[in-house]
């Protein structure tokens, strides 16, 4: 009994810790003002004055970065699960030095990988372009998703090609009608982890794009910095509800199908 008790006040706290820097950000992104020592903040004109604090820069870096997102989820999954595939295929040694190519990527700090893109990309003539931040971005999305996917195909019977190539089926027809269909969940996963992981990026971006491509990262800061604390801590509510939706449709799809997060 005092252990379950225990337990229960320990998940209460840690659901309190979790949950009041969100509430915090709600709460300021109403306020029109909130300076210490007020214990409770101005909640008069509210949109007003968020409006006026520059919500459409909120929304046009929202836009972009719904993009970049999108597109990075979706290119770096096609990219980084045929990575994994041929990794698996080919042999241990090859899928070590493939992992640990793909590690590299997750585990560098942003602002020496961003360095990096920085002069490859401006060495290509795509510096502060959003083409140039979409490749940057590529970059750790692939590598994220190529672990990920080594993973995934560790667990898949690669007999099923091999049978079917037997069967006189072409490579792409055991791509479209074999792994595709058999992956489908675990590429949808693939897609939301890839979009998230370009959906925070901010180092990559503002080395990048040099302040030309405004994500919603780049946009916050730079409303922060600024003092504009009602437009910030709307931006950060904005840039803290895609990964929320993410985990709820992860885990209404995982209770469908039976299968666990």
């Amino acid at each position: 009994m005092i252990g379950a008790r225990r337990d229960g006040f320990l998940l209460a706290a840690l659901g309190a810790w979790v949950l009041t820097p969100i509430a915090v950000l709600i709460v300021r992104a109403f306020a029109q003002s909130w300076r210490f020592p007020q214990i409770l903040p101005d909640a008069t004109d509210a949109w007003p004055a968020l409006s006026a604090a520059g919500t459409g820069r909120v929304t046009s870096a929202l836009i972009a970065s719904l993009a970049l997102a999108l597109a990075t989820g979706l290119f770096g999954t096609v990219i980084g699960f045929l990575i994994a595939r041929s990794a698996v295929r080919v042999g241990r040694r090859f899928q070590q030095l493939t992992l640990a190519a793909a590690f590299f990527t997750v585990i560098a700090p942003p602002i020496a990988l961003g360095v990096g893109l920085q002069v490859a990309v401006l060495g290509i003539g795509l510096g502060g372009t959003f083409t140039g931040v979409f490749l940057a971005h590529l970059v750790p999305v692939t590598g994220y998703l190529t672990l990920f996917a080594v993973g995934v195909f560790a667990s898949f019977d690669l007999s099923l090609e091999d049978e079917a190539r037997t069967l006189g089926a072409s490579p792409w027809q055991v791509l479209s009608r074999i792994v595709v269909p058999l992956l489908g969940r675990r590429l949808g996963e693939g897609l939301i982890l890839g979009g998230l992981v370009s959906w925070g990026q901010l180092a990559i971006t503002l080395l990048v794009g040099g302040g030309v491509v405004r994500t919603l990262p780049v946009e916050l800061l730079s409303m922060v910095q600024s003092g504009n604390d009602q437009a910030g801590a709307f931006a950060a509510l904005m840039l803290s509800l895609p990964p929320m939706f993410a985990i709820g449709l992860l885990t209404v799809g995982a209770r469908r199908t039976g299968a666990s997060l």
